[in-house]
């Protein structure tokens, strides 16, 4: 469902859409070396980032629903038809990028719905089996803080 709000929301924008594909999450800033380069495209990977990471794993687990839209700068050094990599267009890029995506949460923005059905793959319910810590070690202080993210798990307890 987030996936097809993102998608539209994209395509509405005139953004090009790719759907799908393996993202890899690099330590940054970085060039890849065209050996790593290889190494990724050979493991499958289709957008090599420094960006993506841990949000996609904290979103999990405060159970919000969560897509990537990765917007590509550079075709890093295996595309030889696209030329060498240079800061100088990467930021021209990462401007355009970010016209883009403020266009695309703007649309987000009026699609999203207030109520939206189940995770089909149980994202909205990640906590049900996380938390390990004993209802009596609980740190009361900490459980308010962490309220807006456990209030469904804790108010079962």
């Amino acid at each position: 469902m987030l996936g097809d709000i993102v998608e539209q929301a994209c395509k509405d924008t005139g953004v090009t859409t790719h759907r799908g594909g393996i993202y890899i999450a690099i330590d940054g800033p970085q060039f890849s070396t065209l050996a790593e380069s290889n190494l990724y495209r050979a493991w499958g990977c289709d957008v090599i980032g420094m960006t993506n990471m841990p949000e996609a794993k904290l979103a999990r687990e405060a159970e919000l629903p969560y897509a990537t839209v990765a917007m590509v700068t550079d075709y890093d050094c295996w595309h030889e038809e696209h030329g060498v990599v240079d800061v100088a267009t990467i930021l021209k890029i990462l401007h355009d990028n970010a016209a883009a995506a403020k266009a695309i949460v703007r649309q987000l923005a009026q699609r999203f719905p207030a109520f939206h059905p189940a995770c089909p793959i149980g994202s909205d319910r990640a906590l049900d089996n996380a938390i390990i810590t004993p209802e009596k070690e609980r740190d009361p202080a900490l459980l308010k803080k962490l309220d807006a993210i456990t209030k469904r798990v804790f108010a079962a307890s």
